[in-house]
């Protein structure tokens, strides 16, 4: 009997298995340290522990995108080690703040199952939750992949689509406890633009780039524990070049954002999400928003709901699909996301 796993294919997938992801991972002051060397992240609410305390919070947490990478990390050696593609994201929540100090735990539900037309694979939907030691679900969302077939004649399994929310309503986010932003130092924060000061529609291009290096990208994909074979293993494709992970590509992006949106502190919520091309090392990520909605949270807290577009090799804003209605070729990530920012 053989004491290795070749991980799971799309035939062990079943609606309603609940799977419980291995090895539990304990945060320290070093993820934020690395995070914070991997992208050009700056936040300050983030990056200081004064600032967080003057927001109400108990000390700076890890960035919300480092939780979801530690939590979506821990998934992947039963959910999509035998990946063909992660196909899109619904339904995030971040439900707490996740310190240093915290251990992190993930399972998955599955919610859904569909064999492709070719029956070599198939579509499979988890919802993943990840608790800290006390229990407490930190962050949830729903994400689907195409996965292969082990056995390309096993029969096809019943067809199960979820139904998703489109985007989340403002009455799903979860402020942080404490979180109020009545004494919020712009100044400290890096820019004076206000919930207010935001208009939908409104385009906001983040100017800088930044070129993707194939020793940070793997570094990036160790820390998140990811055992994906296309990040590491160049002979797992065709072409001979190893995948970026796409959450390193959203990192990127969302700290690209700073500039023009420093006081967008925290992440709230997960609309959808698009990862539309792939990802290599020597590709230069730029970054723009577009304001979708924005919501009254309370005195001092609004929300804005952002599309963070990713491109490669490119710049400024553009139309993001062609004349056929599929993404360009330059476009790498459509995120639709939920941010608290002061009022």
């Amino acid at each position: 009997m053989s004491k290795t796993s070749t991980g799971n294919f799309f035939e062990d997938y079943t609606v309603g298995q609940v799977l419980t992801h291995a090895v539990p991972r304990t945060i320290s002051g070093g993820e934020r340290a690395v995070y914070t060397a991997l992208y050009p992240t700056r936040f300050a609410l983030y990056s200081s522990d004064e600032f967080a305390r003057a927001c109400g919070l108990p000390e700076s947490p890890i960035e919300d995108l480092a939780a979801f990478h530690v939590v979506f990390g821990k998934s992947v050696p039963d959910v999509s080690l035998n990946a063909v593609a992660n196909l899109g994201y619904a339904e995030g929540r971040f439900l707490r703040p996740v310190y240093a100090g915290d251990t992190l735990v993930t399972t998955s539900e599955v919610i859904g199952v569909k064999q492709n037309s070719n029956g070599k694979t198939g579509v499979v939907w988890v919802r993943s939750t990840g608790r800290n030691q006390h229990g407490e679900a930190v962050l949830e969302y729903v994400r689907w992949v195409m996965v292969r077939k082990r056995d390309h004649n096993a029969p096809a399994p019943e067809t199960v689509i979820p139904e998703l929310k489109k985007e989340l309503a403002a009455g799903d986010l979860v402020v942080p406890e404490g979180l109020d932003f009545s004494n919020y130092d712009f100044a400290l924060a890096g820019e004076k633009h206000r919930w207010g000061d935001y208009n939908i529609g409104e385009k906001i291009d983040h100017v800088d780039g930044v070129t993707i290096e194939e020793a940070e990208h793997m570094l990036a994909t160790r820390l998140w524990q990811n055992t994906a074979k296309v990040h590491f293993d160049a002979t797992n494709r065709p072409d001979g070049k190893r995948l970026i992970y796409g959450g390193h590509v959203i990192s990127m992006a969302r700290a690209l954002s700073f500039n023009g949106l420093a006081n967008a502190q925290m992440i709230v919520g997960i609309n959808a999400g698009t990862h539309a091309n792939p990802c290599f090392a020597g590709d230069t990520v730029r970054a723009w928003s577009e304001v979708l909605d924005k919501a009254e949270i309370s005195d001092s807290i609004g929300a804005l709901r952002l599309r963070l577009v990713a491109v490669k090799d490119a710049a400024g804003t553009f139309p993001l699909r062609g004349e056929d209605g599929k993404y360009r070729p330059e476009v790498l990530l459509d995120l639709d996301y939920w941010c608290l920012i002061p009022r």
